[in-house]
């Protein structure tokens, strides 16, 4: 199965902080490609506009590598990985195009931002895929492994 589909996700970071709103583009073939992210935040007044945008794109970065491609792997008990030049993470040509917009109020008061895309980027990229493929996986990463699996469970 292909194709190439929208999901979205919404989240308030540690229920106390920031909003976010993020819709993902994935194109789904053998595996699951990342090609396009628009996210929404209201953080209230922003102190460090840069400094903002930075982190909610890296953390979109981060958190798709996450959901894509990141995962321990263990063998024998042990942990099997054991190097960064063969840990799977997202490269640089596979960072998807992103648009961001900053919607708070400029006299509100500042709310954190920290990590505030990380968690629901994977949520976005999940339900693309599922949206994509009329199955739901419920592990990470998303591997073409899991996706055939998804597909063969589904009949």
């Amino acid at each position: 199965a292909s194709g190439r589909a929208k999901g979205f996700a919404f989240s308030r970071y540690k229920n106390v902080a920031a909003y976010v709103a993020l819709v993902a583009e994935v194109e789904v073939d053998l595996a699951p490609r990342l090609t396009r992210v628009w996210c929404a935040v209201d953080a209230g007044q922003l102190i460090n506009p840069d400094g903002a945008r930075n982190q909610v794109e890296g953390g979109i970065i981060q958190g798709a590598s996450w959901a894509l491609k990141e995962q321990v792997r263990f063998a024998e008990g042990a942990i099997a990985s054991d190097g960064w030049e063969t840990y799977p993470i997202l490269r640089f040509s596979e960072v998807p195009e992103i648009e961001t917009w900053f919607v708070g109020d400029p006299h509100a008061p500042a709310l954190g931002i920290g990590e505030v895309t990380q968690g629901p980027i994977g949520a976005a990229i999940c339900n693309a895929v599922a949206r994509a493929l009329g199955a739901r996986i419920r592990d990470l990463p998303l591997t073409g492994e899991r996706i055939a699996a998804a597909l063969l469970a589904q009949g």
